[in-house]
């Protein structure tokens, strides 16, 4: 069984990355305190109450951005540096800022005329994203938020699942999540039953650990072993995929990421990211 190489994990951070993941690491790995992870993504936040500044790499517009928005909930919750006046105007921006049909854009206008990755440009219309949407809506209602931001934003992802056919593989990561934490138990494993043969059916997850580029693992759709989907995988896949990440750590101590690296600030900041990321989920499958 492969393992990790914690120290030179936090090494790597520690040279590497930004304070936010060394903030993170130190939270999740070494005893820290809350408190500086919730100050951290706090630095991102802007009056609106959304956040930007490149919380989320990829778009580095100092507007307020569903994507930006979505990773501060992550971190707050992962960290368990859940505050209650950060989230509350993040929830008031998602409203203020919804699609016609409710739920959150994958990118907002505002990120034009600033450096962002090919991807990431608005689409006409505005149309809701399931990937930022279900993953916005599965934090909030993890940590059982009330509000109408988040009661428009599960009516909508619940429309747009009945009808799910090619989803593509980050807005089907957005529905799974989703599904993970909704309220409507029931529903959600129902649901589950019925689209979980589309990450086959529809060629999203590459089941061969050493697959090469911009693919999807079992371990995207299903980090932990609580995770909703774990169960369209077999054992030995999850534990080839596992040791495949647990040996993919490269020999400065960090974890890189397979989608195209577009700027070179943008790359080092997501490799501190992936960082702690890989080892949540070693750690999550008892790697750790």
């Amino acid at each position: 069984m492969t393992a990790p190489d914690v120290d030179a994990a936090a090494r790597f951070l520690a040279g590497d990355a930004r304070v936010l993941d060394r903030r993170r690491f130190e939270r999740l790995f070494s005893g820290g305190d809350a408190r500086p992870v919730r100050d951290a993504v706090a630095a991102f936040r802007n009056s609106d109450g959304g956040f930007g500044h490149a919380l989320e790499p990829d778009g580095r517009t100092p507007a307020s951005q569903p994507a930006a928005v979505g990773l501060a909930l992550r971190t707050l919750d992962e960290a368990d540096a859940w505050d209650e006046e950060l989230v509350a105007g993040a929830c008031e921006w998602l409203a203020a800022n919804a699609p016609a049909e409710g739920g959150a854009s994958f990118v907002e206008p505002t990120v034009e005329g600033w450096p962002h990755a090919p991807w990431w440009d608005a689409e006409e219309g505005r149309p809701a994203s399931l990937f930022t949407t279900g993953d916005i809506a599965a934090t909030l209602h993890a940590r059982h938020v009330e509000h109408r931001w988040l009661d428009d934003a599960t009516a909508l992802l619940w429309r747009r699942i009945d009808k799910l056919d090619d989803p593509g593989p980050y807005a089907f990561r957005g529905v799974l999540k989703f599904l993970q934490y909704v309220p409507d138990r029931g529903r959600a494993e129902q649901v589950l039953q019925h689209v979980g043969s589309l990450v086959f059916d529809r060629d999203m997850v590459a089941l061969d650990p050493d697959a090469e580029g911009e693919v999807h693992t079992p371990l995207d759709f299903a980090p932990n072993p609580d995770s909703i989907a774990r169960r369209l995988f077999d054992e030995a896949t999850i534990e080839a995929h596992l040791d495949h990440l647990a040996g993919s750590q490269a020999d400065d101590g960090g974890w890189t990421f397979n989608w195209p690296a577009w700027w070179p600030v943008a790359a080092s900041e997501w490799r501190g990211s992936r960082t702690v990321d890989a080892l949540r989920t070693l750690r999550a499958n008892g790697r750790i």
